[in-house]
């Protein structure tokens, strides 16, 4: 999630990951590691050398941010826009959207524990 981020940005920057890393005063390939997920759990100081340059904040690249629009703008890329609008157009509601969220919340629940309990029966 944070290199999904912290590339989504960058790119809307028009940076490569070369000039990132000039600019942050990092690695080329630390930053490349983080963006693929192999760095999973990146220092809070290198995250930060990373967040100046993009104009973000810390938070925000932990997904912790606050729900500015700068912020998490990166996150609606145009097909997610295209379906809320659509959706919006077909009536849905935010009272629906979060019935929605509540439902396949409960959803994945009833199936993390399904599969619970067939790991006890295997054993």
């Amino acid at each position: 999630m944070i290199g999904a981020r912290i590339k989504k940005l960058r790119q809307m920057k028009g940076y490569s990951i070369s000039e990132l890393a000039d600019l942050a005063g990092v690695s080329k390939s630390y930053i490349s590691y983080i963006e693929r997920e192999l760095q999973k759990n990146p220092s809070l100081q290198m995250l930060t050398k990373i967040a100046v340059p993009l104009d973000t904040q810390l938070e925000d690249l932990l997904g912790i941010g606050s729900s500015s629009k700068t912020a998490n703008e990166h996150l609606l890329d145009e097909e997610w826009k295209d379906m809320i609008i659509k959706a919006i157009e077909e009536g849905m509601s935010k009272g629906d959207f979060r019935h929605l969220k509540d439902y396949l919340r409960y959803k994945k629940w009833v199936e993390k524990k399904q599969d619970y309990g067939n790991m006890e029966k295997r054993s």
